[in-house]
């Protein structure tokens, strides 16, 4: 292969989604969900099962139907067709009940900016029907966990962006739900930040919950999620644990100090490979596992290349999302 020709695809191992979640199944599932907004048919079959204990990650391009699927999962839009569980209750015939197992994010705010982080947090307590006694000391250990205990009396029009989110977040918290359903809540977070969250989903999911994250921050996503529901035109297309992602063939960037040295001995070995992106003098090449990958390295290593850098051109889900693109209509 010359260097001006794309690498091979690569092939990854996928599911077909299920229509009936195995038994016993304990957290959120969705099945053959459709909606449709006059003309415009903005979720035409979907299907979703995030099952307790685990992050399940919700990926597709812009249009997918992503947020109307969430608001259908949330209980605030009804389906034309399909079911929905929320730990065994019907969100359409039984919103109350569902609601008060739900915790939803939104991907904006969207509340009282007049008032303060803490007024914001106590009056969702009230409607929530929090006892009295301890919606003060449930307000102020949420404000500690999402870090905002110094921002706690400030009015919400004040906060920035990221600082919104993380308020976003202990709102959904707030009633204890032991299902959540978020929608871009890396949105506007600074690195640190986006660190915590990572922490705080996997936290809440090893007390039990189930957790659907739908973002494009896909490298945030191999870190937070256990599996992963690709969408796709208003279609469940692909389900993947990250696991199976991580195993998958994929395209890693390889630089040394001495490219030419690096280019002949990749030629030597029988691999293809092309120019890198983002840095100078890197190459990419497309390997069917880590194993290879490893095998790879330990032989440029041996053959005397100073290998300066060597690891995954793409994140395992961002793969998978790529390929996808290419494979859908």
């Amino acid at each position: 292969m010359t260097e001006d020709q794309p690498p091979p695809p690569v092939e990854v191992e996928v599911e077909t989604p299920e229509a009936i979640p195995p038994e016993p199944f304990h957290g959120l599932s969705a099945t053959g969900l459709s909606r449709s907004f006059g003309q415009v048919h903005a979720v035409v079959d979907m299907t979703l099962h995030a099952p307790a204990g685990q992050v399940t990650a919700l990926i597709g391009p812009n249009g997918a139907g992503k947020t109307t699927l969430l608001l259908m999962l949330a209980s605030l839009l009804a389906p034309d067709t399909g079911a929905i569980s929320i730990m065994g209750i019907d969100p359409v015939k039984n919103p109350s009940a569902a609601r008060a197992k739900i915790g939803w994010m939104p991907d904006t705010l969207g509340v009282w900016e007049a008032l303060t982080a803490r007024e914001i947090l106590t009056t969702m307590g009230r409607f929530y029907h929090l006892p009295k006694s301890t919606i003060a000391s449930r307000v102020t250990e949420l404000l500690e966990r999402v870090n905002l205990s110094a921002l706690a009396d400030q009015k919400a029009r004040v906060l920035s962006r990221g600082q919104q989110q993380r308020l976003s977040l202990a709102r959904a918290l707030l009633h204890d739900p032991q299902v959540l359903l978020l929608d871009e809540p890396a949105s506007g977070l600074d690195p640190g930040s986006r660190v915590a969250l990572r922490s705080i989903l996997r936290g809440l999911a090893a007390e039990g919950k189930a957790i659907v994250v739908s973002s494009h921050v896909l490298a945030e996503l191999d870190e937070i999620a256990d599996g992963a529901v690709f969408v796709n035109q208003g279609r469940t297309v692909l389900l993947q644990s990250v696991e199976q992602a991580v195993a998958q063939g994929r395209k890693y960037s390889i630089a040394a100090l001495d490219a030419p040295a690096l280019s002949a001995a990749l030629a030597s070995l029988g691999v293809d490979f092309v120019p890198g992106f983002g840095r100078r003098d890197a190459v990419v090449v497309t390997l069917g596992s880590e194993i290879l990958a490893a095998n790879l390295l330990r032989e440029l290593i041996t053959a005397g290349v100073p290998v300066s850098d060597f690891g995954p051109a793409t994140g395992a889900l961002e793969e998978t999302y790529l390929s996808m693109e290419v494979e859908q209509p």
